[in-house]
């Protein structure tokens, strides 16, 4: 069963979220193995994690680095150590889609709220065959409604 609608169809893979240890080591050896585009580091205090956005060609990777041990992006690297954390779709109204997830019975752990580039909402990884899934209405996007 699927509900939506045109403005929560989900899109194209927006970016894969990669935990790493430190972002300018990872930024290092990005731009060294693969000539990829200098990217600036964000930090979101109350998250507690640092991120940058590599925009490699038509794809986009983002490095988070915890900023504690209390950030779910350090819970992760004990647990997993460095590597895939999550993939991210682009959806038109992610509150929406949230929202009709729900209904199927997909859970929600965290928002839909404020991220690096736009509102976003992730799923419970035991609901979709083990993938942390983020969904993500860009800012640019929110901006033409």
């Amino acid at each position: 069963m699927t509900i939506s609608s045109s403005n929560t169809k989900v899109g194209e893979l927006n970016h894969i979220g990669i935990a790493v240890v430190s972002i300018e080591q990872s930024l290092s050896q990005f731009y060294d193995l693969f000539d990829s585009p200098e990217a600036s580091i964000l930090v979101n205090h109350e998250h507690g994690v640092r991120g940058a956005f590599i925009e490699q060609g038509e794809t986009h990777i983002e490095l988070l680095e915890p900023l504690d041990s209390k950030s779910v992006i350090a819970k992760f690297l004990d647990t997993h150590g460095e590597g895939i954390h999550h993939m991210a779709f682009t959806v038109g109204d992610v509150d929406t889609k949230a929202a009709e997830l729900e209904k199927l019975g997909i859970s929600i752990i965290t928002g839909p709220r404020e991220g690096f580039t736009g509102r976003i909402a992730f799923t419970n990884p035991v609901d979709t065959h083990g993938i942390l899934i983020e969904l993500v209405t860009p800012f640019h996007h929110l901006k033409n409604e």
